[in-house]
């Protein structure tokens, strides 16, 4: 489980985020949506402790993110291109994350080999560099990475983002079967409703750092978050 308490982080006493609890259960594929600027990325980056809180804590498996690292074991991320190794073969990729988290090189083949309809014959055997493939392959690998070493939390920054619809498409049915036995925690932050709404049993909606909504998706939620969006643009005009 994951839990947030009495969480916030500001910037020269301007508060980008502020979560007074939230609980993410074990095996839950959770979606955080919201603007920009709603604070769904510095939300992640507290989690991978990429930044520091200004008050409060998150606990990852009982464990405080930002007072150890024996969470990292079992937690995977992608959130963009910076997670990469760019003067990395995709393939030397692959075999550097697994010898991290205790994988040998069959080990990582076996994984790979299951999305070979994932990549399109785009990003294996190319002789490239991560750094000179399309952010669209960039993400495909950063993607499959996280899943190397049977981690137990994934977390995913707008995984939809720059894949054609053949891939997003794919992308979902590989999200799905993470959560299927409940031995993963899959979050997912993301601008697009429909595919959020597709793969996350419960969705939480951000606006200015606070949450506003904690919904069990359902038939009815797509539109639900399309109305609450709806509103808030025409608020602003």
């Amino acid at each position: 489980m994951i839990t947030s308490d009495n969480l916030t982080k500001a910037y020269k006493g301007n508060t980008v985020l502020s979560i007074a609890h939230l609980e993410i259960p074990k095996g839950q594929s959770f979606g955080l949506v919201g603007n920009n600027g709603a604070g769904k990325t510095t939300y992640f980056s507290l989690l991978l402790d990429l930044i520091k809180p200004t008050s409060g804590h998150i606990n990852n498996n009982d464990i405080q993110v930002h007072e150890s690292e024996d969470w990292k074991p079992f937690t995977s991320a992608f959130i963009d291109e910076s997670f990469l190794i760019g003067y990395l073969t995709p393939e030397e990729y692959f075999y550097f994350i697994g010898d991290l988290r205790g994988q040998n090189k069959a080990d990582v083949d076996g994984l790979i080999s299951k999305f070979e309809d994932f990549f399109h014959d785009e990003i294996l055997g190319q002789k490239k560099y991560l750094r000179d493939l399309s952010k669209g392959n960039q993400k495909k690998a950063g993607i499959v990475a996280t899943m190397i070493g049977n981690p137990e939390v994934i977390i995913l920054d707008e995984p939809f983002a720059n894949l054609d619809p053949t891939t997003q498409i794919r992308l979902k049915q590989i999200i799905k079967q993470l959560t299927e036995n409940r031995d993963v925690t899959v979050l997912i932050s993301s601008h697009d409703l429909m595919h959020v709404t597709d793969v996350c049993e419960r969705i939480v909606v951000l606006e200015k750092g606070e949450i506003v909504k904690d919904l069990k998706t359902s038939e009815a939620t797509l539109k639900e978050l399309e109305a609450h969006f709806s509103s808030t643009a025409t608020s602003t005009i």
